[in-house]
């Protein structure tokens, strides 16, 4: 049903405490740190919410995040889904905690929803009150920066952008034209907490008026 929230499933969730040199270097991960959290996950986009959040409930920094081609309707093994993102710690500790507040996170603060009774349209339109590390350096702005995070289908991502940028004072630092690795678009707007937040609902709504009406050429 429209409306319907669609959660993002953990599927692996895996600790290196103590990585080869080799790997580090190639995962070009920072001088001091050793230990390396592995996630995968069935949602992408929420993970990389989730990957931000880490960053700022521990000492850990994101060495790699990656969406895999086609969705994890398309996953080509069991435990790939749609996402794989690696954490670096100067210990296992620290990387533990950042696994845990990830895992917290896509259990409990972000979701996708359904604009479509048919729970075929799926999007996310979240706000994040205050940036981590992660999708700072994304956006190019300073961390605690408030970042509205919008992601849809092609064609409502690109009217539900344009609704977001005309509803609220913000600016858009990121795009991802479509189509991304899963065959969606969307973007990063950055503004204040209260602007980024009528950014999310602004793209909601006309995520669900595409939804409702697919083929509308103004002759009404």
């Amino acid at each position: 049903m429209r409306g319907d929230r669609i959660e993002a499933k953990l599927l692996s969730a895996q600790e290196i405490p103590n990585a080869d040199p080799a790997l580090l270097a190639a995962l070009g991960v920072p001088e001091g740190y050793m230990s390396l959290g592995i996630l995968t996950t069935d949602i992408d986009d929420v993970s990389y919410a989730a990957m931000d959040e880490a960053t700022k409930k521990a000492e850990v920094t994101v060495v790699y995040a990656k969406s895999m081609y086609a969705g994890s309707s398309n996953a080509s093994t069991l435990l790939a889904g749609e996402f794989i993102g690696i954490l670096a710690g100067p210990d296992p500790a620290e990387v533990r905690s950042g696994m845990e507040a990830f895992i917290s996170y896509i259990e409990n603060e972000a979701f996708f929803y359904s604009a479509d009774d048919e729970g075929k349209i799926p999007y996310f339109a979240h706000c994040i009150s205050r940036s981590g590390s992660y999708l700072s350096e994304q956006c190019k702005v300073p961390e605690g920066t408030p970042i509205a995070y919008l992601i849809a289908p092609p064609d409502e991502a690109i009217c539900g952008i344009d609704a977001a940028l005309k509803a609220a004072d913000v600016q858009m630092r990121v795009f991802y034209g479509p189509p991304t690795e899963t065959n969606f678009a969307g973007a990063l707007l950055t503004g204040t907490q209260a602007a980024c937040k009528a950014a999310c609902e602004a793209f909601a709504a006309r995520v669900m008026k595409t939804a409702d009406a697919p083929v509308d050429l103004g002759n009404e």
